[in-house]
């Protein structure tokens, strides 16, 4: 009677471990880069650049080809991307709590917050660059970075032609990613598999948020990942220019610090050099990334896993004759958006246009939280798992200060430069490269007028203040 009774019981809790566990919600893992445009992908097929386990993760799931980040109000444009990241919040909503997210922490607005609620342990490392303790806002944390390592002079207006280069991205003298005697993305790496085989062991779901300050300068990498790259295998840009025509009326000059990278006139032999320690950077993150996707396969929990997979901004590198990301051309806005996860179509792409921080309200879905009216981003679900192939956004968003918008739709990009009264046009289907400025053809003057008026919509949506309605302008200038 007794092993008839101790039989059933063995039986009726086994169904109800097997029943709790299909009922758990999934883990989810964030892997953050800086500074990562949605080219330097190998995946990406446009650069050619060696990231294996990118590409395999790529093909594992769903990549969003056409990712976008809304801007800033900083000349850190990470500050905004990240801001918008932990809050949900549009550009210009993020900036007004920016100063007091302290208050948004004390009333569990924050994205870990709103995970932890729903039974989730919370896990960050890495970069932060937000004004707020995550150790208050995570489970646990370790070694929390902040907006960049630590620079040298060597590392600024280089190199010069026939001038020695002093500077060495794998030489730990000049600290950067090496201060601390190990390179910081080899310890984002090692934290976030130490995180994960703490995890494993716990019967709650995790969130992962392992944000790494690569490929951002100093692009610093071991000598082996450098090598990968001799400069005749590098490319210049196809929109390569010596100098932008508005680099200093759009917040782009020499004095910026992304932009004082690289000497002026740009050079195609210093671009070559910046982008090879670009590429040895991202090549490096990649095998760290691969370091934390073997681990999640080794603790058994790649099966309920969701990962993601972004990057705050893109960045410039040399194309149209910039370096930074402070700008609003594709290689700065686009950043690559890969999901992978149970049910996650595997080795698709997804052309429509999205916003980076969408991952925010997405992984709300997964937990099972209703989204708070505060966040304005978007649930991917329905696009992921096919139930639309319409995008949230019937248009994209771009600010940098007051200083450059943009609208992207139906195919074209507006840019509007206020301080110099100018605007750009590209139709992004036919010039990926945007190299045909389109703003002084007549035929497509209400092509341009359509597209302004969109973006005053926009901005009025968004809470953009800035007046881009000045007297009637030539074509080419502002309407």
């Amino acid at each position: 009677m007794l092993r008839a009774l101790f039989a059933f019981l063995a039986i009726h809790c086994g169904l109800l471990t097997e029943n709790a566990a299909a009922e758990r919600p999934p883990n989810i893992v964030l892997l953050l880069a800086d500074d990562l445009s949605y080219e330097a992908i190998g995946a990406a097929g446009l650069i050619e650049i060696e990231t294996p386990h990118l590409d395999r993760l790529a093909k594992r799931g769903t990549a969003f080809t056409h990712a976008y980040n809304m801007g800033s109000w900083s000349g850190a444009v990470c500050v905004a991307s990240r801001a918008m990241l932990i809050t949900g919040r549009s550009l210009w909503n993020a900036r007004e709590v920016h100063g007091t997210m302290d208050a948004e922490r004390q009333v569990g607005r924050l994205w870990p917050q709103l995970m932890r609620k729903a039974g989730y342990q919370t896990y960050f490392t890495g970069k932060w660059h937000i004004p707020v303790d995550p150790a208050q806002c995570f489970d646990v944390v370790r070694h929390v970075r902040g907006a960049m390592p630590g620079d040298a002079p060597e590392g600024y207006g280089r190199p010069l032609p026939g001038v020695p280069d002093s500077w060495d991205p794998s030489d730990p003298r000049f600290g950067g990613y090496w201060e601390g005697g190990k390179h910081w993305t080899e310890v984002v790496s090692d934290e976030a598999v130490s995180f994960i085989t703490d995890a494993s062991r716990t019967s709650s779901p995790f969130f992962l948020y392992a944000a790494f300050n690569a490929p951002h300068d100093p692009r610093q990498s071991p000598r082996a990942y450098v090598d990968k790259y001799p400069l005749d295998r590098i490319q210049v840009p196809r929109n390569f220019l010596a100098e932008y025509p508005f680099k200093d009326a759009i917040g782009c000059a020499g004095t910026l610090r992304d932009e004082a990278l690289a000497p002026f006139p740009r050079t195609e032999y210093a671009v070559k050099v910046h982008r090879q320690e670009y590429y040895a950077s991202i090549s490096h993150l990649d095998a760290q990334i691969g370091r934390i996707l073997a681990a999640l396969e080794a603790s058994g929990e790649a099966e309920r896993t969701w990962i993601f997979f972004t990057a705050d901004h893109g960045l410039a590198v040399g194309h149209h004759g910039l370096f930074g990301k402070q700008n609003m051309y594709e290689h700065s806005l686009r950043v690559p958006f890969f999901v992978a996860g149970p049910g996650v179509p595997r080795n698709r792409r997804l052309d429509m246009p999205v916003y980076l921080q969408d991952v925010m309200p997405t992984t709300l879905a997964l937990a099972g939280i209703d989204q708070p009216k505060h966040v304005y981003f978007h649930n991917l679900l329905p696009l992921l798992h096919g139930t639309t192939t319409t995008s949230p956004y019937s248009s994209i968003y771009g600010a940098y200060l007051n200083l450059q918008r943009a609208v992207i739709h139906d195919g074209y990009k507006l840019i509007v430069y206020p301080r110099v009264r100018r605007t750009r046009l590209y139709q992004l289907t036919n010039d990926p490269d945007e190299m045909h400025d389109l703003a002084l053809d007549p035929a497509l003057a209400e092509t341009q007028r359509r597209l302004f008026d969109r973006l005053f919509a926009m901005q009025a949506e968004l809470g953009d203040g800035l007046d881009l309605r000045p007297a009637p302008r030539p074509r080419g200038a502002l309407p």
